[in-house]
């Protein structure tokens, strides 16, 4: 026996595709829809439909941005001469909360995994060596701690040396097989500080 009709099953369904998003969570959030005013869920759906038209990749470091450039890479107040590569976006808004790192990013969209098929050129490497020829002194390498991450980290490290640009290690203190998404910043922090040169 069906608990629910087919709109309210289908609208469960959607939410239960969603990445974190269990049976139990996505019936509260279909019946918290069904129960907001019209005009909310309306809003709701144009803002979404719209995000997704509207927003795309900054052409400097490849997070998400609703301009050409993102915020980051517009503000003239932060260190241009400084990189860190970060495997995703989630990465980089770790960083950004400490308030600490002063520089820009480069986001990979992924780490270098031959098992699943992704190499070098599967990932932004090539955006992040044409960044290179500015004026770039440091690039900070912040991929996770997994065996993709340690690989990529070397993959950049061989990649960028003979450029002559400075090339360092987020230090430990970011746990082996920790997502960098799930540390605090605090540790973040430690292990930006005590990064070391590859």
């Amino acid at each position: 026996m069906e608990l629910y009709s087919g709109y309210i099953n289908k609208l469960i369904e959607q939410f239960a595709k969603l990445p974190g998003v269990g049976s139990k969570s996505a019936q509260r959030l279909a019946l918290h829809v069904i129960n907001m005013p019209q005009e909310h869920v309306e809003r709701f759906a144009q803002i979404m439909v719209d995000a997704r038209n509207n927003i795309h990749y900054c052409q400097s470091c490849y997070t998400l941005a609703d301009k050409e450039t993102c915020p980051i890479c517009a503000n003239p107040n932060r260190d241009h001469t400084t990189i860190m590569v970060v495997e995703n976006i989630r990465d980089l808004a770790a960083y950004e909360k400490t308030g600490k790192y002063e520089g820009v990013y480069h986001v990979l969209h992924g780490a270098i995994s031959p098992m699943l098929g992704i190499g070098p050129n599967e990932i932004r490497l090539k955006e992040l060596v044409k960044r290179l020829e500015g004026d770039i002194r440091e690039v900070i390498i912040a991929t996770n701690s997994s065996l993709e991450g340690e690989t990529t980290a070397m993959y950049i490290s061989k990649l960028i040396k003979p450029t002559g640009v400075k090339v360092t290690r987020i230090a430990s203190g970011v746990p082996v097989g920790g997502d960098l998404e799930c540390i605090d910043e605090m540790t973040l922090l430690r292990a930006l500080e005590g990064r070391t040169e590859l």
